[in-house]
């Protein structure tokens, strides 16, 4: 019995915490979604809907596209990480891919806001390398600017899960398939990505949720039409005090996420079985 209370009390701060910070408000977000003047209703979804259907598919569409090419660069930074055969190139890519880790959201929104404006930083080099002039330079501040935003700062986040994997799979069988031929593109595709393809799956899941929940970037980079839903949760609130309708345009953000990791829990139930 003592030890029960024991296990007990240490396991209840944490417990306490998910409750009040994070159950909570859950909980009372469902009821909201779902209320009106205290009235069950599902107008908050309907209004939701009329409103921002287009914002909730340019929300999936960019989440699902930063997703894609986290995933793609973070398999090349760690295949070349495992299989590069420059001394200094690994070593300088593993000091430099890691920094954006140390970065927050909002830190990242300001630092592009300025680099990929028409007057940014980055049309600037361009027309001083003489490969554009000013009257061809273009502002990077909208799905692209986003799309820039999360694939740089959640890269690193997978490639290190990624390249830790890929660490620890057999040298050995690396060695043989280099023995018979294969190259180095061959091996990362036909061997190591199958053995850590389920970690690559829970880090572009971890970076799919953070992605949908983050309201610096789209705020800042794109200030137009259409826009991801954490903007527009956060107007409704601002503007209009409508915490009906932000709730349930959060419950749609809850339901997409879910989505994606009931795929990747389905498929994992199916490796399990076989």
């Amino acid at each position: 019995m003592s030890q029960r209370l024991l296990a007990l009390a240490l396991v209840l701060p944490a417990l306490l915490t998910i409750l009040l910070f994070f159950v909570a408000p859950l909980g009372a977000s469902v009821i909201g979604a779902f209320s009106l003047d205290g009235d069950f209703t599902l107008s908050n979804f309907g209004k939701s809907f009329e409103l921002y259907s287009s914002d909730i598919l340019f929300t999936l569409c960019i989440a699902g596209l930063s997703t894609g090419v986290i995933g793609a660069l973070a398999v090349s930074i760690g295949g070349y990480l495992t299989l590069g055969e420059n001394p200094l190139a690994v070593a300088v890519l593993r000091w430099l891919y890691r920094w954006p880790l140390f970065i927050p959201f909002i830190v990242v929104g300001q630092i592009l806001r300025t680099f990929l404006a028409r007057n940014g930083l980055m049309n600037n080099i361009l027309i001083a390398g003489g490969l554009l002039t000013p009257l061809q330079t273009t502002s990077f501040l909208d799905w692209r600017g986003i799309v820039i935003a999360f694939v740089w700062k959640q890269t690193p986040f997978v490639a290190l899960l990624v390249a830790g994997a890929m660490a620890s799979v057999d040298r050995g069988t690396l060695e043989a398939a280099r023995n018979l031929g294969a190259s180095r593109l061959r091996i990362l595709l036909e061997i190591l990505l199958p053995q850590v393809y389920t970690t690559l799956a829970v880090g572009l899941i971890l970076s799919f949720v953070t992605m949908m929940s983050v309201l610096s970037v789209p705020l800042m980079i794109n200030a137009q039409s259409p826009t991801m839903l954490t903007a527009d949760i956060a107007f409704r609130i601002n503007a209009y005090g409508d915490y009906g309708v932000a709730n349930a345009l959060g419950l749609i953000s809850l339901l997409m996420t879910a989505g994606a990791a009931a795929i990747y829990l389905r498929h994992a139930a199916r490796e399990r079985a076989r």
